[in-house]
């Protein structure tokens, strides 16, 4: 066994069961085993591991002859998943990957014996230590003390890390953001030397880590890192672009960019949500004009963005239902309320909207006051939270804002003699515009009334 360099005093991991007892049976077998990488870092921060991935010098077809349940999903590489009570361990064999193609995969890799030189091909030290109960710490590349410093740092040369797979560059940039860290000036350095290459990175796993980066505590790291070292020019153009448009307009401080960046670090941290806002004012460098008094305006941005937002949205091949769920919201998000607002003009706008974008739209329209300028941010706010009030009003009430909320059916217009297809559709818009006036029309005697008087006209 090879000798190992670690730093293990006062070092102690609570590793779950399951993944103990996969470690304690390779261990039985003869086997090195270690659980490696995030779970390590996680546990030393004293954050909750997501996953519970397993290193050891066990071959894979070794790995399968120990565990009743195993799935081959990526046995190429040497992993094997085991399953233990409806949860899937990662378990992968001491590794040293061949020649990179592309920035991208290497196109092999060759089982080793050695710990450190399976570490060795990892990206980061704060991603390159192991662990067991029996040795400690294992941690060649001090790893631990980067840990200390908040600092990411590439295990060994930063620039061969980045040309091996571009998408280190992103992920450097997602854990700073995730975990507050700095990023080491040699790392820096190389990140700017090797963006272009995300070029050569699919647009899935670049999601996977602007979404992540988004989701965090940071996503100003877009501007800070992301913008000096490259990255967005590379994968988020229409963001570079953004944050070109200034706005001389008292109603805001930032430029588009810095202003939809703040509004993202503003707004819950859900997905659709945090996209919506990063991208909810993309259509305003295509629209930008300026009065005779050098105010910026930026008219029907919002109904021009929505498409643009689609377009960046399937580009890197998030799902249908998110793209239209983010493309609604950007479509509305510049709705404005006026200065009276009525509960009527809150039932007939959820209606055009849809009850399922309601809630999500005043989370956008909140976190849009929340990155403009002071200039009527409170009654900004405060007009929003009345709107708010009304539509929680209108559902505590039951109040009718869809056809299908409507107290007469298809099925019931048949029953009166109204055939199936376009005017039937007609008629319950119509049904749908009346109940929205007067919510009280909302029964089936007076619907079955209005009908049979439509019917006799």
């Amino acid at each position: 066994m090879e000798q190992k360099e670690r730093f293990s005093e006062g070092v102690h991991i609570a590793i779950p069961k399951a993944a103990a007892y996969i470690l304690d049976t390779l261990h039985s077998a003869g086997y090195e085993a270690y659980v490696v990488g995030g779970c390590v870092r996680d546990s030393l921060l004293n954050r909750m591991p997501d996953d519970w991935d397993i290193t050891t010098n066990a071959k894979p077809s070794e790995v399968k002859e120990l565990f009743k349940r195993t799935i081959d999903t990526g046995i190429q590489h040497g992993t094997v998943t085991v399953m233990l009570d409806k949860t899937g361990y990662e378990v992968t064999t001491y590794r040293v990957d061949g020649k990179y193609e592309g920035h991208r995969r290497p196109a092999g890799v060759t089982f080793t014996s050695s710990l450190k030189e399976d570490m060795l091909r990892r990206d980061f030290t704060i991603n390159a230590m192991a662990y067991n109960e029996e040795e400690g710490l294992v941690d060649y590349f001090d790893g631990r003390k980067h840990l200390a410093k908040r600092l990411i740092c590439c295990v060994g040369n930063p620039l061969e890390r980045f040309d091996e797979d571009a998408l280190r560059v992103l992920r450097a940039m997602r854990f700073a953001a995730q975990l507050d860290f700095t990023i080491h000036a040699d790392t820096l350095s190389a990140m700017k030397e090797n963006a272009l290459y995300l070029r050569d990175v699919s647009a899935e796993r670049i999601c996977v880590e602007l979404t992540k980066l988004l989701l965090s505590d940071n996503p100003e790291m877009l501007l800070t890192i992301g913008m000096p070292c490259g990255i967005i020019d590379i994968v988020l153009p229409e963001l570079s672009e953004m944050l070109k448009t200034p706005q001389n307009n008292p109603h805001h401080c930032y430029n588009v960019g810095e202003h939809c960046v703040k509004a993202a670090s503003y707004i819950e941290k859900d997905v659709v949500l945090r996209w919506a806002a990063l991208l909810h004012d993309i259509g305003k460098p295509l629209v930008k004009t300026v009065d005779e008094e050098g105010v910026d305006h930026f008219y029907n941005h919002g109904a021009l963005g929505a498409p643009l937002a689609e377009n960046v949205l399937r580009r890197l091949k998030f799902d249908n239902n998110t793209i239209k769920s983010v493309r609604e919201l950007i479509y509305w998000h510049d709705y404005s309320w006026g200065e009276k607002i009525s509960t009527k003009q809150v039932r007939k706008v959820s209606a055009r909207i849809g009850s399922r974008y309601m809630e999500k739209l005043f989370s956008l329209q909140k976190a849009d006051v929340l990155a403009q300028s002071d200039f009527l941010k409170q009654e900004k706010l405060a007009l929003l939270e009345e709107v708010k009030e009304r539509y929680q009003e209108i559902l505590s009430k039951k109040q009718c804002i869809s056809i299908s909320g409507l107290a007469l059916n298809g099925k019931d217009l048949m029953a009166l003699g109204v055939k199936p297809g376009k005017a039937m559709g007609e008629l319950l818009k119509q049904l749908l515009e009346q109940v929205l006036e007067n919510p009280e029309y909302n029964t089936k005697e007076c619907l079955t009334n209005l009908v049979l008087q439509k019917i006799k006209e």
